[in-house]
């Protein structure tokens, strides 16, 4: 992502939500909240930290650095409330792949279809934009909610990986999703704009 920049990804199709790059300023007592409060984080490898805003504006200012790392906010439409994160990043331009990750923070926006949005938007993103021939996404197996929305904006399951982590001191399965470029017709057209930050 150019780091003087800021990308706005929208489509009039998916009504609810836009995506917006994420900026240091981003960084909050609530997005801290969220990364803390034990009902959002449970599926987040950074449940494993206390977080904190040096941290979270720590990790940012990282993400923003990456040219592999492309972080977006996930804000609602109707006022521009920040309600999560989403992104593409591990980007590997040698094998033009990329992997996608989320959180919806605020819990007034669950079950309401967002991360499917969400997950729409920046595949297609992704795949037009970024020029990527594979996303890839990985889900602790009962996070039932964020699987279905993976897979009711087009992903596939491509395999299981058995006692791959450990959730509550068990170890749990990982369910691997992807989705290829050539489903890009099946996305909904999205708008694209950048402008300086």
């Amino acid at each position: 992502m150019l780091q003087n920049k800021t990308v706005h990804i929208s489509s009039d199709h998916l009504p609810l939500i836009y995506l917006q790059s994420i900026r240091v300023q981003d960084a909050s007592e609530v997005y801290v909240q969220w990364l803390n409060d034990p009902e959002v984080n449970q599926y987040l490898e950074t449940r494993f930290n206390q977080q904190d805003l040096k941290s979270v504006s720590a990790f940012i200012a990282s993400m923003i650095a990456n040219e592999n790392e492309s972080l977006f906010t996930i804000r609602l439409k109707e006022n521009d409330e920040h309600i999560g994160n989403i992104k593409v990043g591990a980007i590997n331009n040698h094998h033009s792949i990329g992997g996608i990750s989320l959180f919806v923070g605020d819990k007034k926006s669950w079950g309401r279809g967002i991360a499917g949005q969400a997950i729409q938007l920046i595949s297609y993103y992704s795949f037009e934009t970024l020029h990527l021939r594979k996303l890839c996404a990985a889900a602790y197996r009962p996070n039932i909610a964020i699987i279905k929305a993976f897979l009711t904006a087009g992903y596939s399951q491509d395999c299981i990986q058995t006692n791959h982590y450990t959730l509550n001191e068990q170890a749990c399965d990982l369910v691997q999703m992807c989705l290829f470029s050539e489903k890009l017709s099946q996305l909904p057209k999205v708008m694209v704009k950048e402008g300086l930050s």
